[in-house]
């Protein structure tokens, strides 16, 4: 899979950068390095990476807008770099659609583990590149040939397609596979760290801010009382 993704990184800090971009391509990425937001939105557009990796503080536009931009053209996984765990920017940055975030400093290893954890995740769930839904209620789930259905929001688990009375609505890989964990088992309450394991792919645990992000984009797509919060336990997909 390496030896053929070509990852998009967005680094001002020229050592950090030029550190990073060697530690990628030892492992067989190929690699397009920028210093600057602006350069960063245009080598996207250019060259159509598999990955962004984008630091939030970046001069000309800042990381979390380039997320935004990339992310209103196309459904490429994002991973954002944030000097701070507990910085706002790591939100912000899941919000406009990132897909992980890595801490600064970050061990090469590490880093590159999530990138590939992030690329299992997108291709587990390739098909919505295309994919779409929406909102809300109604009976329990009816299965026919791949289809999931919940009330008006149908899900077509072959095809990777998501609609609601009819209509698609754009999901990323990332929220097609939590919407595939909740629907393989409505009504079931899935903690964080059990989402996290399976849709993140963290076996050793993470940040629950990202379930929680993506949760709530989710609802936004779906309709915000498909996903019920269960306090204390987690989240259940409305049967």
């Amino acid at each position: 899979m390496a030896d053929h993704t070509h990852v998009l990184f967005v680094e001002d800090d020229d050592v950090i950068r030029e550190a990073t971009q060697l530690a990628l391509e030892r492992v067989g990425f190929r690699v397009t390095a920028m210093p600057d937001g602006l350069s960063g939105l245009e080598a996207f557009r250019a060259d159509r990476p598999d990955i962004a990796l984008l630091d939030v503080m970046v001069p000309g536009m800042d990381g979390v807008s380039l997320c935004r931009r990339i992310r209103d053209e196309s459904t490429v996984p994002v991973i954002m770099l944030s000097a701070r765990a507990d910085s706002i920017d790591v939100v912000l940055g899941l919000e406009a659609g990132a897909d992980d975030y890595v801490t600064k400093p970050f061990d090469g290893s590490v880093l590159v583990a999530r990138i590939r954890a992030v690329l299992r995740r997108f291709g587990h769930a390739a098909g919505a590149q295309g994919a779409r839904t929406e909102e809300e209620p109604s009976a329990g789930p009816a299965e026919d040939d791949g289809l999931l259905r919940f009330g008006d929001l149908e899900l077509d688990t072959e095809g990777m397609v998501v609609r609601r009375a009819g209509t698609p609505v754009a999901l990323t890989p990332t929220e097609m596979r939590l919407l595939l964990e909740f629907s393989a088992a409505p009504g079931t309450v899935l903690s964080r760290d059990k989402l996290l394991e399976r849709v993140w792919d963290y076996g050793w645990g993470g940040d629950t801010r990202v379930v929680d992000v993506h949760v709530q984009r989710l609802r936004a797509k779906i309709g915000q009382e498909r996903i019920e919060t269960v306090r204390g336990f987690g989240y259940k997909l409305r049967a």
